[in-house]
């Protein structure tokens, strides 16, 4: 295909509904990569299918292609899909799940335990088994019905002839074939037999099977649980209405898909700004927290541009619309974190490719046993019996349960230490993740304005008169580092309450004044000369990057405050312990490079990207990632959630934004990045776990699958053999419940979340 066709290309998402597995994902994409020029990549955990395609093949035909594969396609809905109809999945599952265990384990235990074997206790077990073979797997059968239907096989069908298998011909033998005599007993026994002309029965293989894979299934399905949760919180910062300002001052409310270009709209102040635009009329502070991360307010007036989503901390203000819906800022950051999210994992591809022939190749491994015992002229039992062993001996419980059961255990574990871990991926990229790109307001720093310092003027009124004074002016303040001076001195001295302010007047972009007690105050930028003590302190703060404001008392002036946002307790030393662990630390924030560069120099941080837009971001994700390096990204802002979801492994702070939350992979809940070091300590010790719980499971199979065929496991065994490799599984997984740090006496905290 030359240069020209690729170009032509068009790309179209669809949502694909029905998938269970891994081997019907590879049915999906071969399907459609059937069709001349058409690629596709479909990701199980998202339920989306990214399809490239040549313009003359309609959507259409796309969505016809997925449907005759025997699965629902849909081109997705412009408003991300709500979750109330995903919980009620849910616990539909987990009662047909909580039905299936009640019923079931008094069979697996009665089957399996000969001293417990009663008279006629082959008939309860009966009883106890149809409506689990039955409803119980009956998700299963449908499945396998559909697939049949269209010439595919996939774990369900594996599932579903296990069990139809083994109960069909328990059947057989209780009515037909003397097990259902009174006073029958079922020992042990490693070769399939007819004692005495009684045919075995397998009532615990058609139990045991659903009650795993129902089990596995749901821990897979909570752990997928949520994927979409940055895009819908993208949409959410995005208004739904807005005051359009018309000719002779009157407003009218519209639809935001209303507005167009040069259109003015209102912003009142505690708002969000629509839409990207520019600044009219009116003057205020604007809170970018929410859209850059980044803490401090930005003064906007007359010819100022405003983003969509930033929040107005001050007057009112009329923007005229520059840019409307896929041009706007917030949703181009939606659409990066869309094309991250669109990717596929390289053990994911490799699962896939091994599940669309694990189920034919055991299908027919079991076809030929029969055929071959029955050739062989052996007894129709033994070879039946070889069959459905080969079906139940090879049923995919263990493997199942490798990975959420070690993701569950590690959740118990991780209650105890701070950090949320979406799955499997997240915990692979953890392991091997050598790079880190570190966002700094939020992340590193506290993700506030505060007071730092306060210097006074020898000999003048003092600290605790001063900060008082100034307090008490910036009552009447709505910009936010006023709002922090207030808290300083309200926390400062608790005891005694602020006076009241009169006479205040606001200067737009420069302080505040007002009459406090008879005093005339004012809190101001700095334009001045100043006294020696107050001129060191200035020079100390813009060496620091700091915000100072001078506060004069009856045109004098007393003392500067130093404002800025203060570097997190423990931010060093998780900074050091990440060096430690051989993972390269690089600061990449919005903000300034003045403060970006006095952080990076207190934590030793050699690399620094000041100033970043969310494109630029990603974009630095992108480059250090071409060159060779398994990037994470740490960042509290929805201008980071499109780097979080294009790096290897996002790392959001717990105390960011929902957006940011939901496009990583990884969340320190407690917002203490000094958890970030025991996260990786504790990936590396679940994915061994997951590892040796996977050898297992493929060496179980490798090792009974033969068996089954020459004779030498009857189901019973088989059966047993399959719950016995589940507990395994299950027991090495609660060995990460005991795990703990490398650090002795860690107070850090961790969570980690499946879905």
């Amino acid at each position: 295909m030359n240069g020209e066709q690729v170009a032509a290309l068009a790309t179209t998402d669809l949502t694909v509904g029905g998938m269970t597995c891994a081997a019907c994902v590879k049915r999906v994409e071969k399907r459609l990569g059937r069709l001349e020029g058409v690629t596709a990549t479909v990701n199980l955990a998202t339920g989306r299918a990214r399809v490239s395609h040549p313009p003359h093949v309609r959507t259409e035909e796309l969505v016809a292609t997925v449907e005759k594969a025997g699965y629902t396609a849909a081109i997705p809905a412009a408003e991300p899909p709500k979750v109330q109809g995903e919980a009620t999945g849910d616990e539909a599952e987990q009662e047909r799940l909580v039905a299936t265990a009640l019923l079931a384990v008094p069979v697996l235990v009665l089957s399996m335990v000969p001293a417990l074997q009663f008279r006629d206790w082959q008939w309860l077990c009966f009883v106890l088994a149809a409506p689990v073979a039955v409803w119980g797997a009956w998700p299963f059968h449908v499945r396998a019905l559909r697939g049949l239907r269209h010439s595919a096989a996939t774990m369900d069908t594996l599932v579903s002839l296990g069990v139809v298998a083994s109960f069909g011909w328990s059947a057989y033998a209780l009515f037909c074939g003397g097990a259902g005599a009174p006073g029958m007993r079922m020992p042990f026994s490693l070769v399939p037999s007819a004692s005495e002309g009684v045919a075995h029965i397998y009532l615990e293989a058609a139990v045991g099977v659903p009650l795993f894979v129902l089990a596995g299934r749901l821990l897979e399905a909570r752990a997928r649980h949520g994927t979409g949760a940055a895009l819908r919180t993208l949409a959410r910062l995005a208004a739904k209405e807005v005051a359009v300002r018309e000719e002779g001052g009157r407003e009218r409310l519209v639809p935001i898909e209303e507005l167009v270009l040069g259109q003015v709209f209102v912003v009142r102040p505690g708002e969000r700004v629509a839409t990207d635009g520019e600044v009219v009329e009116g003057g205020s502070a604007v809170d970018l927290s929410l859209v850059t991360g980044e803490s401090e307010p930005v003064e906007v007036g007359p010819g100022s541009a405003v983003v969509g989503g930033a929040v107005n901390a001050g007057g009112l203000l009329l923007v005229r619309t520059t840019a409307v819906g896929a041009d706007t800022q917030l949703a181009r950051i939606s659409r990066l974190v869309t094309e991250a999210q669109a990717g596929k994992a390289r053990a994911q591809r490799l699962a896939d490719s091994v599940a669309g022939v694990f189920v034919p190749v055991v299908l027919v491994l079991a076809v030929t046993t029969l055929g071959f015992w029955l050739g062989a002229g052996a007894d129709p039992q033994a070879a039946v019996t070889a069959s459905v062993a080969v079906l139940v001996v090879a049923c995919p419980c263990a493997l199942g349960l490798a990975t959420p059961t070690a993701l569950m255990a590690a959740t118990g574990r991780g209650a105890q230490l701070g950090v949320l871990v979406r799955g499997p991926q997240a915990l692979e990229g953890l392991r091997h993740v050598d790079t880190v790109v570190l966002d700094k307001t939020g992340t590193l720093t506290s993700g506030h304005m505060s007071v730092v310092r306060v210097a006074v003027v020898p000999g003048g009124r003092g600290q605790e008169t001063v900060v008082r004074l100034a307090g008490a002016v910036e009552q009447g303040a709505e910009h936010p580092l006023g709002r922090a001076i207030v808290s300083y001195a309200r926390r400062a001295l608790p005891e005694r309450p602020l006076p009241e302010v009169g006479g205040f007047h606001a200067f737009a972009g420069r302080g505040v004044r007002g009459q406090v007690e008879g005093l005339l105050v004012e809190v101001i930028a700095p334009d001045e000369e100043l006294p020696a003590a107050l001129a060191d302190a200035l020079a100390q703060a813009e060496g620091a990057a700091h915000t100072p404001v001078l506060v004069r008392v009856d045109g004098a002036a007393e003392a500067l405050i130093e404002l800025g946002d203060v570097v997190r307790p423990g931010s060093y030393r998780a900074v050091d312990r990440l060096r430690r662990l051989g993972v390269r630390p690089v600061l990449a924030t919005g903000d300034r490079e003045a403060p970006a560069r006095a952080v990076a120099a207190t934590l030793g941080i050699d690399e620094v990207h000041a100033r970043c837009t969310p494109e630029e971001k990603a974009g630095l994700v992108r480059k250090l990632r071409e060159s060779g390096r398994r990037v994470a990204v740490v960042g509290d802002g929805v201008n980071d959630a499109a780097a979080l979801a294009g790096a290897d492994l996002g790392i959001a702070m717990g105390s960011g934004t929902d957006a940011a939350i939901g496009a990583a992979d990884v969340t320190l809940v407690r917002g203490d990045i000094e958890a970030l070091a025991d996260a990786v300590l504790l990936a590396r010790r679940t994915l061994g776990t997951i590892r040796a719980n996977l050898c297992w499971a493929f060496g179980y199979n490798a090792v009974t699958v033969p068996l089954a065929m020459v004779g030498l496991l009857n189901p019973m065994l088989a059966a047993a053999a399959m719950s016995v490799s589940s507990l395994l599984v299950v027991g090495n997984s609660l060995r990460l419940r005991s795990w703990q740090p490398g650090v002795p006496g860690r107070s850090a905290r961790v969570q980690v979340r499946t879905r």
